[in-house]
């Protein structure tokens, strides 16, 4: 197969999803200086002469950053996954053969696109096959063949690219064929957490920066030195390399009213505002929000809902602290205690809780970063769904459901993580979200446990260690031994 061959493709670049994983868009995230969509652009651009990003925001393409030929196109069918995506590509491809590709596969290695390329003769779709099964957002599809199938699964209601293979030709590419020529299948590396995103770093790291296990080996050295001296070593946070926890002024308004000023990590900030207003009573049905409008630069969030705000609820503006004590919400402990219990059986198990807090520490990227931030995440059917982070506790907790809100996420079975200790302002967000169930990697206060037992909301600190407290309602922690759970009252 001659050079010219090995490039008469169309490299389809799949950038449209929503991202419900990682709580953002994750094509705009930016992995070593660089937004994840341009990286994976760049690297598939060089082996194909003509290369298509398929997105359902178009807008938010950073267009000057791709190469100059690079053709943008709206998804013909949005939000219906990749499938959706190649469909809509194969309208606009010029070569035979397309290579699809995913927005957050950074590392497509071009002798592993070669090596599929030489079993295109006689069949639809090459794709590579590992023990998950197929692999279909690195694969190799014929566009005549797919694009009619393709219309005629997603019209049956279907999503999934594997839909369409019986319908087609398809060539099975063992992923163990292609280790040799791709050590670690680094091609096939997606990312779709946060943790996939921390692994990324690590490897952008490593590979961009040889000098870092030069360095590290220096300050072991140092570190020996002062433990031996008794020496401490002082660095300005130039010398530590670290960056600060951003904090800043945000203010929310509803319907052109001024609600409230809250400082706090200026990220999410359209999720935080609606969990705000939301966990004040402000904003309760989702169909009557007209829209959210963002002023980045003034640090400003404009609401617009067919609700009316109750005046009777705002007396004044309030500024909001990132950090603890009184004043943080308008709701009154009298208010909070007229909220309907919550009835759910809901139950989980306590190996669960400790796997999820686990999980909610390595997908806490700022934190790992910068140190002096939150978080908290959603656990939805067995599966942590969201994790968001801000220098506030209550922030943090705001913009995760207030995200939740908006998207139509069902909360009325979900565990509420916290870093954080719970304070009862969180108890009663929790609850309005009908939540059933908050736990802490740290402590819960006297009047946050009161309000979760007489809001029959499950209510667990210091999960960690393999052990867990349980203050409030421990009917629904299921499978608990004795030694992994202690009760707060005896």
């Amino acid at each position: 197969m001659t050079s010219e061959e090995l490039h008469n493709l169309t490299a389809v670049v799949l950038a449209g999803g929503r991202s419900m994983r990682m709580g953002v868009d994750k094509t705009q995230m930016v992995l070593g200086g660089q937004p994840l969509l341009v990286r994976a652009v760049e690297a598939v651009h060089p082996l194909a002469n003509q290369t298509i990003v398929v997105t359902n925001r178009p807008d938010e393409v950073p267009v000057d950053q791709l190469p100059a030929d690079v053709l943008i196109t709206t998804d013909e069918i949005a939000y219906q996954g990749p499938l959706g995506g190649l469909v809509t590509a194969c309208t606009h491809a010029k070569n035979e053969w397309i290579l699809s590709c995913a927005a957050d596969m950074p590392w497509v290695n071009e002798t592993v696109v070669s090596y599929l390329q030489q079993y295109r003769e006689g069949v639809d779709v090459v794709i590579p096959v590992g023990p998950q099964g197929p692999e279909p957002l690195l694969a190799l599809y014929r566009v005549d063949a797919i694009e009619p199938v393709g219309r005629a699964v997603l019209a049956s209601g279907r999503r999934r690219i594997v839909a369409m293979f019986d319908e087609l030709k398809v060539k099975e590419i063992p992923r163990s064929d292609l280790e040799e020529i791709d050590p670690g299948l680094s091609s096939f590396f997606n990312i779709n957490t946060q943790a996939d995103f921390a692994k990324a770093q690590s490897k952008v790291r490593v590979s961009s920066k040889v000098e870092i296990a030069e360095t590290e080996e220096v300050e072991s050295i140092d570190l020996l030195q002062m433990k031996k001296s008794g020496q401490v070593r002082l660095m300005t946070a130039k010398e530590a390399g670290r960056k600060m926890p951003s904090e800043t002024p945000v203010t929310i308004h509803l319907n052109g009213v001024e609600v409230a000023t809250v400082q706090a990590t200026a990220t999410d900030t359209e999720d935080m505002a609606i969990g705000f207003l939301l966990a004040e009573g402000l904003v309760r049905n989702r169909s009557l929000l007209d829209g959210v409008d963002i002023d980045a630069k003034r640090g400003m969030v404009y609401v617009t809902s067919q609700e009316e705000v109750p005046l009777g609820l705002i007396h004044d503006t309030r500024y909001v602290t990132s950090g603890c004590g009184k004043g943080i919400t308008f709701s009154s402990l009298g208010h909070a205690r007229g909220i309907a219990p919550i009835v759910h059986d809901f139950s989980i198990e306590v190996s669960d809780l400790h796997a999820w807090m686990s999980e909610l520490a390595t997908r806490s990227v700022e934190y790992r970063e910068r140190g002096g931030c939150h978080s908290c995440g959603l656990v939805v059917n067995g599966e942590l769904v969201l994790v968001r982070e801000d220098i506030g506790r209550h922030n943090a907790v705001d913009k995760l459901l207030g995200h939740a809100w908006l998207e139509g996420i069902d909360t009325t079975n979900a565990v509420l993580l916290s870093s954080g200790r719970v304070s009862y302002e969180m108890i009663v967000k929790a609850a309005k979200s009908r939540i059933p169930f908050v736990a802490s990697r740290s402590a819960a206060t006297d009047l946050a446990t009161e309000i979760a037992e007489e809001l029959n909301i499950t209510l667990t600190g210091y999960v960690r260690g393999g052990k867990a407290i349980v203050y409030t309602h421990a009917e629904r922690l299921k499978e608990a031994e004795q030694e992994d759970i202690e009760s707060a009252g005896g």
